[in-house]
């Protein structure tokens, strides 16, 4: 059946329903009033009922205080059948290409199979009974928490998918600090001798190239003029000289590169024991906007006497110059970090019945998976189980999906 969810308006989910075939002498499913599938019989545990003329099964997955397993109750002309008489083999076929194979062994009144039904339970149902030497086989497939989606789709509604893998989990610690020059962004230009200042070419806030032409002086000595030119290229600070002035010991201009900058930020005592040369920073906007990654550098020899911090500087790239000396950033340090073999983005992280889930993506299909959950930061957590390595999933999104699947009404159905 193809649907339109209410909350993602240009979004088309089509839950993947596939009727209850019969193989090798089951019956069919009777088709729906208009040709859709009908709801499958229900038995009296509340299970999914296979029938192949008189003999019969019904399929429950069975997990009150133990882990999932299937429970198979044989009947023979609506009589209880001894489970002894059935040879039972249940194989599942998953989304992911994984086959799960079951035998059974009698308990009672029922077949109890050997081994645990991992989540999601969705999958490619094989069921294959011999009793008296017939064979009876059926398959059907039991979708759970699973919708389909056109790629386009997906992408036009912000859905980003990433593959689960490694990835470093740590604390992170913020850090607040302003854009300095770089101790080598800073030049001083002097006239050769003390003199008289004929002639001065460029005003501060001027772009001027290595080699310009800045000024000419008349030197007190020789009453020579001289040109004075630029040793650097860069944006005038300061001009300390007009026509007629004298120049001495102070510099005539000072110019500075404004792609030569850092930030300085301020380290609070609380992080001192945390926060420490050489780590990675990420820095960032005052409203969070990515700027650049850089690292540590050593403590200043001064403090924030007023802040009561001490202070660490982490070079800044600004080739445009457009990071300002005095403007406000802050950085981000991950402490404690470890490597963890497996995790998703803590962002694509969903509540789903009583897990925390992903969506596993395969093409135009997405499918939950249960996750068993470690350590976690801000934007990664560590899966314990739940979840193969090189998995694709929604990392971003998922919340989109989720909502999806709850509409379609894909429930835990057995």
């Amino acid at each position: 059946m193809t649907r339109k969810s209410s909350l993602i308006p240009v979004l088309t989910a089509l839950l993947a329903v596939m009727p209850l075939a019969a193989c090798g002498g089951g019956a069919e499913q009777p088709a729906g009033e208009h040709g859709e599938a009908a709801v499958p019989e229900k038995g009296p545990h509340n299970g999914r009922m296979l029938r192949d003329g008189d003999f019969a099964l019904e399929m429950t997955v069975f997990e009150d205080g133990v882990p999932p397993m299937f429970r198979v109750f044989p009947t023979m002309a609506g009589e209880k059948l001894d489970p002894a008489k059935v040879d039972l083999t249940v194989t599942l076929r998953r989304l992911d290409g994984e086959v799960n194979v079951f035998k059974f062994k009698p308990n009672g009144e029922a077949l109890d199979g050997q081994g645990t039904v991992v989540e999601p339970h969705s999958f490619n149902v094989e069921v294959v009974a011999l009793v008296d030497g017939k064979r009876h086989q059926w398959k059907y497939a039991n979708p759970e928490g699973q919708t389909k989606i056109p790629t386009e789709t997906a992408k036009a509604n912000g859905v980003v998918i990433e593959t689960a893998g490694p990835a470093v989990i740590g604390e992170t610690r913020e850090l607040y600090g302003t854009v300095q020059l770089a101790s080598t962004a800073r030049s001083e230009i002097r006239g050769q001798f003390p003199g008289r200042v004929v002639s001065v070419t460029k005003a501060v806030g001027d772009y001027v190239r290595r080699g310009e032409l800045l000024a000419r002086i008349e030197s007190s000595e020789s009453l020579q003029v001289y040109p004075v030119y630029a040793t650097v290229s860069g944006m005038v600070a300061e001009r300390n000289g007009n026509p007629g002035d004298v120049t001495f010991d102070r510099p005539l201009y000072v110019i500075t590169d404004p792609a030569q900058t850092t930030v300085v930020f301020n380290v609070f005592p609380r992080d001192l024991a945390a926060v420490r040369p050489g780590q990675r920073v990420t820095i960032e906007t005052a409203d969070g906007q990515p700027v650049a990654d850089s690292v540590l550098g050593d403590y200043l020899p001064e403090g924030n006497a007023a802040a009561g911090t001490a202070l660490l500087r982490a070079n800044l790239p600004n080739r445009d110059g457009r990071y300002r000396p005095g403007m406000a950033l802050r950085g981000k340090v991950t402490v404690n970090a470890v490597t963890v073999p497996l995790a998703v983005r803590t962002e694509a992280l969903q509540p789903f019945r009583d897990f925390t889930v992903v969506f596993a993506n395969f093409g135009d299909t997405y499918e939950v998976r249960m996750l068993e959950l470690g350590r976690r930061s801000p934007e990664w957590t560590e899966v314990l189980g739940g979840l193969k390595s090189g998995t694709r999933y929604a990392s971003k999104g998922s919340f989109l999906i989720r909502a999806d699947i709850e509409k379609s009404g894909a429930s835990h159905d057995h």
